[in-house]
């Protein structure tokens, strides 16, 4: 009898982060990992000015996008949001606008469209997207002085590609006033998109602030050979146990059908059997039909079996010299996991003997064994 493996596993028992963390090493320094990126600009940040404006004589008053001219100043705004409907937030203003400034025969003209940026609802201070696409990232908002009365309120957002940007849920900072403008300000980002930036408004009175976003992208000078160390630890771990850990097919060759009722197929935690064959003297290959030639026995964690049905009999007839039957089937856990932990601990171990001590180290390997002392294939299910 001979194992072959047809398809290998496409998963590994740990991840390189896990074995990283196990080892406790990184490829570089803490500065040479680190980097930081300006959202916000740091500076004095003005207000986006609450307007109080009376709405045209027998008109029905303005609408987000449409230009406002004051009467008397001819001074020009834009609105952007309408509040009430006789107060507005608005911007590009020519002319020096107060805050409650009463307008009066306003002038409503054609809705400018896209010839003013939009704006998240309620924040017009746009940070500069930074890219933090398979990297940590720790966003910091740091407040100098809150004018009196000021308010600084800022989130988080996201985007695929830079343009489109939408809100993260619980992206949203504590409101920076004059009474907690030194508290630490810091939002972690656990989204997977491949831009973030900060929005934010600013209240009542400028303020000084601004925002980083701090991105952690370790160098991976030694990821290929500590990924080559989690293979080489799982196959080690699968020849101590004698189990396939995770998902992968083998082809099981026998000379000769068994005198019993049953196959045992090696490796443990079988989950299927994809075809039984046999091939006679000529070279011509039969296959077996389930439930009618055999039935499959899983036996969970165990070996599983090909049985023989009720009052079934295995084929007669010479059978080919070299590999007559074959057996191919699935075995090993489904997902990382599934696997027990200290089979995944066995791996890491493994692996940190040959990252240390070299491939035929034997340093840690009573510790490897301890841990594997109960996951060794039985031969009795």
């Amino acid at each position: 009898m001979k194992a072959q493996l047809y398809t290998a596993p496409t998963i590994e028992p740990i991840s390189l982060a896990e074995l990283k963390l196990h080892l406790r090493v990184d490829s570089e320094t803490l500065a040479g990992d680190i980097t930081t990126y300006q959202s916000i600009l740091p500076g004095s940040h003005g207000i986006h000015e609450l307007m109080t404006l009376d709405v045209a004589p027998g008109g029905a008053g303005w609408a987000a996008g449409d230009t406002i001219t004051g009467a008397t100043s001819h001074e020009t705004c834009i609105v952007v949001t309408v509040l009430t409907t006789t107060t507005y937030l608005v911007r590009n203003r020519s002319g020096a606008f107060t805050l409650g400034e009463i307008l009066s025969n306003g002038t409503a003209t054609a809705d400018q469209g896209a010839t003013h940026p939009t704006f998240a609802t309620g924040y017009y201070l746009l940070g500069t997207g930074v890219d933090v696409l398979g990297k940590q990232a720790v966003v910091n908002l740091n407040a100098g002085t809150v004018g009196s009365g000021g308010t600084v309120d800022a989130k988080i957002q996201e985007s695929d590609d830079n343009t489109t940007y939408t809100d993260v849920t619980s992206g949203a900072f504590t409101q920076v006033t004059a009474a907690n403008d030194n508290a630490i300000q810091e939002k972690a980002y656990t989204g997977t998109k491949q831009y973030i930036r900060v929005v934010a408004k600013v209240l009542v009175a400028a303020c000084e602030f601004g925002v980083d976003v701090i991105v952690n992208a370790a160098t991976t000078a030694e990821d290929d050979d500590l990924t080559d160390l989690i293979t080489d630890g799982r196959a080690y771990v699968e020849a101590v146990t004698g189990r396939a850990l995770l998902t992968q097919t083998w082809d099981y060759y026998l000379k000769e059908w068994p005198e019993g009722n049953a196959i045992r197929l090696p490796f443990g935690n079988l989950q299927s059997v994809t075809s039984v064959s046999w091939k006679d003297t000529d070279g011509t290959e039969t296959t077996l039909a389930v439930t009618t030639d055999y039935i499959v026995e899983t036996n969970g964690n165990q070996c599983g079996r090909v049985v023989l049905p009720f009052s079934g009999s295995w084929p007669s007839g010479d059978l080919y010299p070299v590999n007559p039957i074959k057996i191919r089937f699935v075995c090993g856990w489904l997902t990382a996991a599934a696997i027990p932990k200290n089979i995944k601990r066995a791996v890491k171990f493994a692996a940190e003997d040959a990252y240390y001590h070299g491939d035929r180290s034997e340093a840690l390997r009573p510790v490897i064994d301890r841990l594997l002392a109960s996951w060794r294939l039985r031969e009795e299910f």
